[in-house]
């Protein structure tokens, strides 16, 4: 007899992966891909766009062909501020513009003439830049710059929605993708901005549902639930909403670490210059206030130069573990002593001065500073809500002494780890279930760890 699953693609910047999970969340089958970026008409690189499409199909009805797994729902998850706009035959008209590429100043000076101020305008929209990376504003810019681009589009759909549509045909728009930072949304009339309707831009974005809602459709002969997609960061955070019932902070830890906080009831950011106090949406349309540091790419370069410092090997600073000795001998007479490369702190020094003998001193020391500045990006993100619990997961919620210390400076607080390797694409396929999750689940599927503070002796 064949075992029904749950089939998710979840599409990375570099890896393309395809999950198939049984009824009760776990994975049961896995491949991925990476691809070749292609290039645009002005030569910067992006998605290849024609390779995934054909891959999404090849692997899926390969699936279907298969006789050990009977497939009952398929969704989507991918990375977002991505548009993907199609003609009235579902043909994209324009490459999959890469979210790092450059937008025409002049054409951001014109939107700010007619929109601005700049500042309340980012701060409504739940944006912290000004770029690509608000795809809304790529709509604008075709509009403008691009107008018999821009007459042939039918419908833009967000890069989960349009792999949806690949299956369906059904164009949708949905909560999660409109919410992640596209300049298109009014946090503050929960619609989408008057600049969208002003510019008739509304009429090509496709009606709005729930996340959750699935599409029962019979393709190539068999009985298939079809998820509408789900953008990343916002299907990461769902598991944990549906299986936690009191409030908490979520902090996603990797190239960028970002405090997500579900249950925030002020989203807008009081900091009109805070660059990086951003929005997400819900799967529901409630707002999400969220917070992000470059913290993994900074420790990246730092511990390579403390690798150099101290000749030690590449990994090594994978072995230190925490020191209390070591702590408490670097906090009786603390000095900050890194400059940062890639992140701005009104406390660092104008140049590294490293004292320490020892590579371990040195890390706690690195560690310290760091852990300071996500304790400000976390109490961003949490700001007069009462939020007595945090969960960490991702590339730190291993790092012994970045758990220790966050434990420690939040003490009053309740702080788990999670190992969520699968996190977006398990979030995608608990979207369009019916399944409901209890408190077990998270230390069934994510190998949930408790921690507590150290004792400070006297």
């Amino acid at each position: 007899m064949k075992q029904k699953v749950t089939a998710v693609f979840d599409i990375g910047k570099t890896n393309k992966k395809f999950f198939l999970f049984d009824k009760d969340f776990k994975e049961v089958h896995k491949e991925y891909i990476a691809f070749d970026e292609v290039v645009d008409e002005d030569g910067h690189p992006t998605e290849n766009l024609q390779a995934l499409h054909k891959w999404l199909k090849d692997v899926f009805n390969r699936i279907l062909e298969a006789k050990e797994f009977a497939v009952k729902a398929i969704n989507f998850s991918t990375y977002g501020a991505s548009l993907v706009h199609i003609d009235e035959n579902g043909n994209p008209v324009t490459p999959l513009y890469n979210y790092t590429k450059t937008l025409d100043k002049k054409i951001i000076d014109s939107f700010f003439k007619e929109y601005g101020p700049k500042e309340k305008f980012l701060k409504t929209t739940g944006c912290a830049d000004l770029s690509m990376l608000n795809s809304g504003l790529q709509l604008y810019w075709i509009k403008k710059s691009k107008p018999e681009v821009y007459s042939k589009i039918k419908y833009s759909l967000h890069l989960p929605q349009y792999l949806s549509y690949i299956f369906t045909g059904i164009p949708i728009s949905e909560y999660t993708s409109i919410g992640c930072h596209t300049a298109l949304w009014d946090y503050r009339k929960k619609d989408y901005h008057t600049w969208v309707y002003n510019e008739g831009i509304d009429k090509i974005l496709p009606p709005i549902v729930s996340t959750e809602t699935s599409i029962n459709m019979n393709y190539n002969g068999n009985r298939i639930k079809i998820g509408v997609g789900i953008h990343d960061s916002s299907a990461a955070l769902l598991p944990y909403v549906r299986s936690i019932k009191k409030k908490f902070v979520l902090i996603s830890t990797g190239t960028w670490s970002i405090a997500f906080n579900p249950f925030t009831k002020k989203p807008i950011s009081k900091d009109m210059n805070d660059k990086d106090a951003i929005n997400y949406m819900r799967i529901n349309g409630k707002p999400v206030k969220a917070s992000r540091i470059f913290l993994g790419n900074e420790y990246k370069i730092q511990v390579d130069k403390l690798n150099k410092l101290f000749n030690v090997d590449k990994d090594y600073h994978r072995t230190v573990n925490f020191d209390y000795d070591t702590y408490f001998e670097i906090i009786q007479d603390f000095n900050y002593c890194f400059k940062w490369d890639s992140i701005e702190d009104k406390d660092m020094p104008e140049q590294t001065h490293i004292s320490y003998h020892k590579f371990e001193h040195a890390y706690h020391q690195l560690m310290i500073e760091l852990v300071l500045l996500q304790i400000k990006c976390i109490k961003k993100a949490i700001g007069e809500d009462e939020i007595m619990r945090l969960y960490v997961d991702g590339g730190f919620s291993d790092n012994d002494v970045y758990i220790k210390l966050l434990s420690h400076y939040f003490r009053d607080k309740k702080l788990r780890t999670t190992s969520a390797s699968l996190g977006s694409a398990l979030g995608a396929a608990i979207s369009i279930s019916d399944t409901k999750l209890n408190s077990k689940f998270l230390k069934r599927n994510y190998a949930l760890k408790k921690h507590v503070p150290f004792i400070i002796s006297g």
